[in-house]
């Protein structure tokens, strides 16, 4: 990987902080433009800046105007973080990484290693749940391993959405969307008190978008490759008394659409092998795999990536559904005590996979489909007691899942089947208890210990088969502290730990050779040691930097072959170090100009694997976003707001190798949107222009080298215009 210079990127925010008191003196020093964020990443209410976490925070009425409308579009704008989505070709799953850590794979043997809850309720797969940002009151992005409050899988961080709560925002909320690419989006969002005691809101909505290209073999196709259309809704309901306060909130949603453009690269693993093979005659026929010794080429896939010469109409529909129910009851029991209860049930489903060569001849296609249905349960107590408080807890989850793959092909033989399964029990105690020093000095410390129970079923072709079980168990464990160093910034130092439970192979077709190869790795471990700084300076910038260092045992890698009888993904097991760099800020050049800035820089070192030294998958080096906004006040009452949002993500791998000869390097890329806001006087209606990718950058989500061919999946993003408006009652 080529070397940045850094210098600038890194001095940059040290300084614009050293010239920022020049600006601040030509201000009025009691202007304070900030609105100051409450965040609950701790579990508590607290503000932004006393949070000793590396944490982005988007507000729900911010989130239009950045040009956001999932979770794909927040991974542009958080330093070191990177959101892609290939699983099994499907155009709604959501694939986070946060500091070099996430999941390159979708199947119910695996787990991700950033976390993502709703509303407090932990979903527990990628594919096929709710993730529309309708009803959003804010989104927060916590960087860094999140073991002691958030438990299992937040190795690498956590994702909290909350929505509005039912009596929070009376009157209701209607916006439309219409653009290029056959956008047209639609919601509805009402609230409203039913009684001094109970409260109702509702969110519902339909997305629709065309596909990027065509299935070019199959005339009668009735979808675009990588169109989508979804309805989603959310009904939830609040009983309210002095001391007391339950929601009973249900929510689902049906996605339909064209499977997510890819394509395969064939002649450059041939070709290699020709010109590197001792004896070309003999041992490429084992090197280039079963694809070239067929006699097929690239000449065989479309000669557009964003088209699909699939011959197999089976192949081209992806869909998914999911519906869940949540209740959430919280307790005043004095002024010092409080208690809350997070009980829920879901269930989620899709049909997707690909037909992996790309050419017309059913050679190799994997149709899939998966479920899974997960149950949790959480009991918290917390209290507030002067100079110290607590919150603690017990949290129960259970999943029980599966993937199957019926009549796959591989290497144009008969029809066969693969199947895996498994359930999860998961239950944990933890507690984190704060001190207050003094007025400006903040201690904190936590614990959490967790005993996990994993029992998975694997069966493929016609005899190999194997089950497994296992169990895990870790103690994780934090300690902070926070300092005031002015009236509104803050330090703080952090050593935190995170634990994930081992995980069996996610496609064991190494069966065949190995029997013995499903089994489940160990426990994977994190420690991380971060200093950051946070708040506000002169009332005219806000910003956060933070510099951690992250060490992580028995990380796995999902490496994938075409080996065995099908396409095969075993877990390649490292010891991985990441020392990195961020930055956020907000700065006012008036009062009318404002700047928003993120950066992000880390540095990955992997153990050697048997002489090999690995990378860190789908990890940009780099990251930053630059995003301007001016507003115009008008004479009327009104005002025109103008943004434009740049974000980059350097070059990366698309695997845990950095050989060039494994055609697996990911280019470095620049989304660039823009949006021209008109609000009315009486701020009942925002009218805007929109522009989202405008340059029309194209990019690889992920490359997979099996052996055989590159598997290269293309992201679902191009250039976009259009209208939104939406308007409050």
């Amino acid at each position: 990987m080529k070397k940045k210079n850094l210098g600038v990127y890194l001095w940059a925010p040290v300084l614009t902080t050293l010239a920022l008191p020049q600006l601040a003196l030509a201000q009025d020093d009691g202007d304070d433009r900030f609105e100051e964020i409450t965040v609950t990443a701790t579990k508590r209410e607290e503000s932004i800046y006393e949070v000793p976490i590396a944490m982005s925070a988007f507000t729900g009425d911010n989130l239009a105007t950045q040009g956001i409308t999932d979770l794909t579009d927040i991974g542009k704008f958080v330093p070191n973080m990177n959101v892609t989505g290939f699983s099994a070709g499907h155009v709604s799953s959501v694939n986070p990484f946060i500091r070099g850590i996430g999941l390159q794979d979708h199947l119910i043997l695996t787990d991700p290693g950033v976390s993502v809850y709703v509303d407090g309720v932990y979903l527990g797969r990628q594919v096929g749940q709710n993730w529309s940002l309708s009803n959003i009151d804010r989104v927060e992005v916590l960087r860094g391993p999140q073991g002691t409050l958030y438990g299992r899988n937040s190795i690498g961080g956590a994702i909290n959405i909350i929505t509005k709560t039912p009596g929070s925002f009376e009157g209701a909320r209607v916006g439309l969307e219409v653009g290029s690419r056959g956008r047209l989006n639609g919601d509805f969002y009402g609230d409203a008190n039913l009684s001094d005691n109970l409260a109702v809101s509702f969110t519902g909505g339909y997305k629709s978008r065309d596909g990027l290209g065509k299935f070019v073999n199959l005339p009668n196709a009735d979808v675009e490759v990588g169109e989508s259309q979804e309805v989603f809704g959310r009904l939830a309901f609040r009983y309210a008394t002095d001391n007391f306060s339950i929601v009973v909130a249900a929510d689902a949603n049906d996605l339909r659409g064209g499977l997510r453009p890819y394509t395969t690269l064939i002649d450059e693993l041939g070709a290699e092998c020709r010109a590197t093979a001792p004896n070309p005659a003999v041992d490429c026929i084992d090197i280039n795999g079963p694809v070239y010794e067929a006699g097929y080429r690239n000449s065989d896939v479309a000669s557009d990536p964003y088209d699909n010469n699939t011959g197999q109409q089976s192949q081209t529909h992806v869909s998914n559904a999911a519906e869940g129910l949540s209740v959430t009851a919280d307790w005043d029991f004095n002024n010092n005590l409080a208690g809350k209860i997070i009980a829920s049930t879901r269930h989620s489903e899709y049909k997707s996979g690909l037909d992996d060569d790309a050419f017309f001849d059913d050679f190799l296609s994997f149709p899939e489909t998966g479920e899974a249905d997960q149950d949790s349960f959480e009991f918290q107590l917390s209290g507030d007691f002067g100079g110290w408080d607590f919150v603690g807890g017990l949290y129960y989850f259970t999943e029980e899942g599966e993937n199957r793959q019926v009549d796959y092909t591989f290497n144009g033989g008969a029809p066969s089947f693969f199947l895996v399964d498994q359930d999860v029990t998961s239950q944990a105690i933890y507690a984190n208890v704060g001190f207050d020093v003094s007025d400006s000095f903040r201690i904190a410390a936590g614990a959490r210990y967790t005993e996990d129970e994993k029992d998975a079923f694997t069966q493929c072709c016609i005899n190999p088969q194997d089950d497994g079980s296992a169990d895990f168990d870790e103690l994780s464990w934090e300690l902070s502290a926070n300092w005031d160093v002015g009236d509104s910034m803050s330090m703080y130092a952090a050593v935190q730990s995170g634990y994930q439970s081992g995980q069996f192979p996610a496609r064991p077709f190494c069966l065949f050779g190995v029997p013995e190869c499903f089994q489940a790795t160990d426990n994977i471990t994190a420690i991380n040691y971060e200093v950051g700084l946070k708040g506000e300076i002169g009332g005219w910038m806000q910003m956060s930097a933070a510099i951690f260092n992250t060490d992580y045992s028995d990380l796995p890698y999902q490496v994938s072959t075409t080996g065995g009888g099908g396409f095969s993904t075993v877990n390649l097991v490292v010891d991985q170090t990441s020392f990195g760099f961020e930055w956020e800020s907000t700065m006012y050049f008036s009062d009318d100009f404002l700047f928003h800035a993120t950066l992000g820089y880390i540095d990955v070192d992997v153990d050697q694997q048997q002489g090999v030294k690995p990378v860190a998958p789908l990890t940009p080096e780099l990251t930053y976003s630059l995003s301007p906004e001016y507003r115009i006040s008008l004479s009327s009452g009104a005002t025109v707001t103008f943004r434009a949002d740049y974000a980059y993500r350097d070059e990366m791998w698309g695997e845990p190798s950095s050989d060039p000869g494994r055609f697996t390097k990911i280019e470095d890329r620049s989304i660039l949107n823009a949006n021209i806001a008109y609000r009315t006087p009486d701020d009942s209606m925002t009218v805007a222009l929109y522009g989202r990718n405008i340059s029309d950058e194209r990019y690889s989500n992920a490359k997979l080298n099996t052996d055989t061919y590159v598997l290269q999946i293309m992201s679902n993003d191009a250039s976009e215009f259009g209208i939104s408006i939406v308007k409050d009652f």
